[in-house]
């Protein structure tokens, strides 16, 4: 499956302000690349790519004063298939690599500290591993009520479970700490999921926000705003909760103005495009195509 994706975001900028965008593929996903892959920046400004403590590829940005637009416009290829749901097992804690158990602790968003009672009274009679998780994602699915008139960009995990209502984030930020109550290694997600093989729905197209539990010495996708598995999910960047994988951060007063995505399946073939070398060390985002 070919999937085209992108996004438009205009800012408006009462001085030169720095700017970190976290709007690129995920280096995971960098292989399925089929077309181009490069921020479009509308006015002349210095750029450079780096990797965070997650591995997600960061871009820092000087806007300029007034209006600037970010945009990318590109083709990625997908395997077609719902997410995989694997009956993995629940390794124990001594048992898990060091790099794994940052995503145990709580975090900004994942304020373990005030969901844990709970969390084992929830699910402490369910079996370890995938069961249990499927049960997370169950009750935070039931108990939140998803709406964007609920966006809040403060609120926590604990904060989602009490009010009961909330966006993708609140969702993929409670089932996050939930997990983690339970010594399940959670960590948040940011990417793009259109409506393949589901009913479209009548509001503007957003990026969206899932979380991947460590099972099995690997990664597992999960979401807690859709309940089932979903085709066509692309990834941009992993962390703690969101602080971590901010679309955008300005060292100053820049305003939003325009903000698009879309993401769609395409029915044409497209050729293939993978990247010459290391996109940290290709600014200028030069690409060999593969026919």
């Amino acid at each position: 499956m070919l999937i085209h994706a992108g996004y438009t975001l205009t800012f408006d900028c009462n001085a030169p302000t720095p700017v970190i965008a976290m709007l690129n593929l995920h280096p995971s996903r960098l292989v399925d690349l089929r077309s181009p892959y490069e921020m479009s920046i509308g006015a002349a400004t210095d750029r450079e790519d780096y990797r965070d403590a997650f591995g997600n590829i960061c871009t820092r940005l000087m806007l300029p004063t007034g209006m600037t637009t970010l945009s990318c416009d590109f083709i990625v290829e997908d395997s077609g298939k719902p997410d995989p749901q694997y009956p993995a097992d629940q390794q124990p804690v001594e048992e898990l690599p060091a790099e794994i158990l940052t995503y145990l602790l709580g975090s900004r968003y994942c304020d373990t500290d005030r969901l844990t009672t709970e969390a084992w009274r929830l699910f402490g009679g369910t079996a370890p591993g995938a069961q249990r998780v499927r049960a997370i994602v169950d009750f935070v699915h039931q108990h939140v009520t998803y709406g964007y008139c609920y966006a809040r960009a403060r609120r926590t995990a604990y904060e989602a479970y009490e009010e009961r209502v909330g966006v993708c984030r609140d969702f993929a930020h409670l089932a996050v700490a939930l997990c983690r109550c339970m010594n399940i290694p959670a960590r948040y997600c940011s990417g793009y999921l259109g409506d393949i093989g589901v009913p479209p729905v009548d509001i503007a197209m957003d990026f969206h926000a899932w979380f991947e539990v460590y099972l099995g010495n690997s990664w597992h996708a999960y979401d807690a705003r859709h309940r089932i598995p979903r085709t066509g999910r692309i990834l941009m960047a992993v962390g703690r909760d969101a602080a971590d994988t901010a679309l955008t951060t300005a060292f100053g007063w820049a305003r939003l103005i325009r903000f698009e995505v879309h993401t769609e399946e395409m029915s044409a073939l497209a050729p293939r495009i993978v990247p010459r070398h290391d996109p940290l060390l290709a600014h200028d985002g030069i690409l060999e195509l593969v026919v």
